[in-house]
């Protein structure tokens, strides 16, 4: 295809996304088609565009959010958190070993399954010293893990009969990077969303204490333990999250404002999706399959099980 359609195609597809009638899953699936297809345009840095927009729409987001209330949830299902993320830490150790897993590639799956995706394993994998394919493996099997649950789990909720609450919190528990928790609470319901954003980010802030402790255990010499404490620093956008929440808490004269804000960040965050979907090739998924895989699918089923039962007892 040449370049122009290519280019046309792909904006066409991405303006979509800023339109009431596309999902944040049906655009991940646009995006997918991309990549099936035309593939992203030359000079599109889809990464780093991601990176970006996330961050701005997940400020946005907060403009949806009560101080009190994300007090309230968070210490609610604090306890679900901490005892998923150990789980499946040990869970990882447990599995990667009876597979015969190399160590590294199943501290990285273990890491990304437990707490927040590609970011705990970018944050993780200097401090063991992880080699490139090791991390684009344990990155491969997170991102195709993620595209599942952002199409299976609304459904899930939905035949389960889950509150948007109790939905939230689901997604900010068990499926692993931010985007897909915030598009499978999107999809699912307003109030899931604000509810999955607010644990998401609280569970992403235990990657700090995730990345010493792994620089603790591999540690070969003073400059990779530098170099974990260079990657753990604390996100942009959570902090400005957190001042979204406080201005729309403190300041409810903005209400109208803030209402158009949150819409536009939901908006965002299904542009998002799409360009995430460009980045699932049969190469990435091909890369990670076998026994990486194997071992991502059984901690996914896991955390996404327990948490469920945790939350349904």
């Amino acid at each position: 295809m040449n370049k122009p359609l290519a280019h046309l195609l792909f904006w066409l597809f991405g303006a979509l996304c800023f339109t009431p009638w596309l999902s944040a899953p049906v655009a991940m699936l646009l995006g997918m088609v991309v990549a099936a297809t035309t593939g992203v345009p030359t000079g599109i840095d889809t990464s780093a565009w991601v990176k970006r927009l996330l961050g701005i729409a997940i400020v946005a987001l907060g403009f949806g959010m009560q101080v009190d209330s994300a007090l309230q949830v968070t210490g609610d299902y604090l306890g679900l958190i901490i005892v998923s993320i150990v789980a499946t830490l040990l869970a990882a150790w447990g599995l990667w070993r009876w597979l015969g897993l190399d160590a590294k590639t199943g501290v990285l799956i273990g890491s990304g399954t437990a707490i927040c995706g590609g970011s705990a394993i970018a944050a993780v994998a200097p401090a063991i010293r992880a080699r490139n394919d090791q991390i684009a493996i344990a990155i491969g099997c997170v991102f195709t893990l993620n595209a599942v649950a952002l199409l299976v789990f609304p459904v899930l909720g939905r035949l389960f009969g889950l509150s948007p609450e109790i939905f939230g919190v689901w997604a900010a528990v068990a499926i692993h990077d931010t985007s897909s928790v915030v598009g499978a609470a999107e999809a699912f319901h307003d109030d899931a969303l604000v509810t999955a954003t607010t644990l998401k980010l609280a569970r992403a802030l235990w990657i700090i204490p995730l990345a010493f402790g792994a620089a603790w255990l591999y540690q070969r010499h003073q400059s990779v333990a530098e170099r974990a404490v260079r990657k753990t620093s604390v996100p942009w956008f959570l902090v400005g999250y957190v001042i979204s929440m406080l201005i729309a808490t403190y300041l409810p004269q903005g209400e109208v404002v803030y209402g158009f804000l949150f819409s536009g960040g939901k908006l965002i965050l299904v542009f998002c999706l799409f360009l995430v979907g460009t980045h699932l090739t049969l190469a990435k998924i091909r890369q990670a399959a076998g026994k990486p895989m194997l071992l991502a699918t059984l901690l996914w089923l896991l955390i996404a099980g327990g948490s469920l039962l945790w939350l349904l007892r």
